[in-house]
């Protein structure tokens, strides 16, 4: 049987071969979005070995974040910017699960994340999930729900109201966009959790930081934060 599966892959990739979303050159091996000369120039925060890193200080005096970390950097017209583009808007799922697994090995190298109970994803509106087909944020999940075998709870945080894209505005408008658009549900799965709150790209943080306030009205939670990229402002 697995002689048959491993026959019917080489047929299939023979047809239709993978190819690297950075430079399109063709991938050797399953799973794979990028090549390794295009995963290296994916510049690397680490910020998860590190405590007050810019993406925690982006919470001081405003949400009680345990820790907080993003994958990559995010530049404008860069590699980066191409990839969460395709996972966002061009139905690249395969993207936010390969970026969630890099996310869930680089967590599991730090002790600042070993005591993760949970994964919740950043929920998107129904309506623009059944628009996009898939929230991305849940793609990335399981991407690190496979990586760090913790399980991952979509049912619990809801967006209750939709909101304008975020795109190009400041702080305060991103807030005010957002504010009492999340609500907890099923509060007995969470209580006495650590929670990972998970999403695609952080700026302002204002999103994450209402679903994290949300998360931790419910009793003796915690929330860390992990998102594929940081783009400063």
């Amino acid at each position: 049987m697995r002689h048959v599966t491993s026959s019917l892959h080489a047929v299939a990739h023979l047809f239709y071969p993978q190819l690297c979303a950075g430079c399109g050159n063709e991938l050797h091996g399953n799973g794979q979005v990028l090549c390794l000369r295009c995963l290296e120039e994916i510049p690397v925060t680490n910020f998860h070995m590190h405590a007050a890193n810019p993406i925690e200080k982006i919470f001081w005096g405003r949400v009680a974040i345990t820790a907080a970390a993003s994958y990559s950097y995010f530049n404008k017209d860069s590699m980066m910017q191409q990839l969460l583009h395709g996972l966002k808007y061009q139905g690249k799922k395969e993207t936010g699960i390969f970026f969630g697994k890099k996310i869930g090995a680089a967590l599991l190298q730090s002790n600042r994340f070993h005591d993760i109970d949970i994964i919740i994803p950043v929920p998107l509106h129904p309506k623009k999930e059944k628009k996009r087909g898939y929230n991305q944020a849940a793609m990335i999940a399981e991407g690190i729900m496979e990586k760090m075998q913790l399980p991952l709870l979509s049912g619990v945080l809801h967006r209750t109201g939709y909101s304008e894209t975020q795109t190009h505005k400041s702080r305060e408008e991103r807030w005010n966009n957002i504010a009492g658009l999340f609500r907890a549900a099923h509060t007995e799965k969470i209580a006495g959790k650590h929670i990972l709150l998970v999403d695609d790209v952080i700026t302002t943080g204002a999103t994450l930081e209402a679903c994290a306030g949300e998360l931790l009205k419910v009793e003796d939670t915690r929330v860390s934060i992990a998102t594929i990229a940081y783009a400063s402002v």
